[in-house]
């Protein structure tokens, strides 16, 4: 039984079902079904099937947003059970475009499939200053940062973010994960990221794989 509601559950989500994924969340919670497996089995199932497609072209950035927004719907029935059952974030993850680039559709999606991998994300906006990311280091547990950048202009800045965490002593303590359209892996490689990832389903990928 619990296995067909979990397949459900997927389909819901992957179809952007908000409303009915909330009544059957909440039925499945109500028939005993572990919080654990609604998560794991479910809902990060439901997303990682929604990345794989958005990564082959198979669906679009609205395909995305609607998923994420069930997850969101899901995520606020389920939370209190998951809290309940002991069972806590797989880890903490800031993201944020980087100063001087006010573009956030991107940043916004891989906050998505990030979340979606069940990682809490503190997302510090847009046009945000180095000095405001190794303050966010210092004082979360967050082991992945994720800089986006839209601009040929402005992903120096992202180089700007890297030499502020060394200087200031905590560039060991996360993975630093680099995204955006002019940006490219050998960029990457200069500048002493951790990671490039092109699309916002493999950068969520690789994100989880930190934890």
């Amino acid at each position: 039984m619990s296995n067909a509601v979990l397949d459900e559950i997927s389909g819901l989500l992957q179809k952007g079902k908000a409303k009915d994924i909330v009544v059957v969340v909440q039925k499945a919670l109500d028939d005993g079904v572990p919080a654990g497996d609604i998560l794991n089995k479910g809902l990060i199932s439901g997303m990682n099937v929604i990345g794989t497609k958005f990564k082959n072209g198979e669906v679009f950035v609205p395909e995305v947003l609607v998923a994420a927004r069930a997850m969101n719907h899901a995520s606020v029935i389920l939370k209190p059970a998951l809290v309940k059952a002991g069972i806590k974030p797989v880890g903490k993850a800031i993201i944020c475009t980087v100063k001087g680039d006010l573009h956030d559709i991107g940043k916004n999606l891989v906050k998505m499939m990030i979340e979606g991998n069940g990682i809490d994300v503190i997302d510090l906006g847009v046009d945000v200053t180095p000095e405001k990311v190794v303050d966010t280091v210092k004082n979360s547990d967050a082991k992945v940062v994720c800089l986006s950048a839209l601009l040929t202009t402005t992903m120096l800045s992202q180089k700007d973010v890297i030499d502020a965490l060394k200087t200031a002593g905590v560039r060991d303590k996360v993975k630093v994960m680099v995204g955006g359209a002019p940006v490219t892996q050998s960029y990457a490689d200069e500048i002493g990221a951790d990671a490039y990832t092109p699309d916002a389903a493999s950068a969520a990928e690789v994100c989880r794989a930190y934890y």
